[in-house]
């Protein structure tokens, strides 16, 4: 169980703060049940869940743990697809469920791979891949920031300099 104040990933809603942990005087809530009052960090709102949900949460990822991940990320392969958009979506909605970061990682270097194939044939990259690249940034980066306690929108060049400072 999770204790108030700790940041955790709930499913697609990406980093909340659980801020309190409490039974709530909504009508239709069930009165024998605890919950989760989350706040998400990037969005608006309050989220009301049961401690025994099945949605996906776990713990945001340590600073250190971080910094694995973004010096990996030259070793992440991609995994480019060029099938129907029904495959593709499939594909990009399971590497986000996993909720794991190098997937999340794998979404947006893939994506990077299309949007500069289709560049150099003077193509725009599809809606599909836009909006999950999205998707995998928005929760990625909103993750790494708080783990390395920077602002989101420091994060891309955060790792664009780790990178390089790792290749010299």
């Amino acid at each position: 169980m999770f204790e108030i104040n700790d940041l955790i990933i709930y499913g697609r809603d990406g980093v909340c703060r659980v801020e309190e942990i409490c039974t709530p005087k909504i009508s239709g809530v069930d009165k024998n049940r605890l919950y989760y009052v989350l706040k998400p960090l990037y969005k608006q709102g309050k989220i009301y869940t049961p401690v025994d949900t099945k949605v996906f949460m776990r713990p945001i990822i340590s600073s250190e743990e971080a910094n694995l991940l973004i010096d990996g990320i030259p070793l992440v392969q991609t995994n480019v697809c060029n099938e129907r958009l029904k495959v593709l979506e499939d594909q990009y909605k399971a590497e986000l469920n996993s909720h794991e970061c190098e997937e999340l990682i794998r979404i947006i270097k893939t994506v990077g791979v299309k949007k500069s194939e289709n560049a150099s044939k003077g193509k725009k990259l599809g809606k599909t891949d836009e909006s999950y690249m999205k998707m995998a940034e928005d929760t990625l980066y909103g993750e790494f920031a708080q783990a390395l306690k920077i602002p989101k929108e420091s994060v891309k060049n955060y790792i664009d300099e780790r990178i390089k400072w790792l290749e010299n």
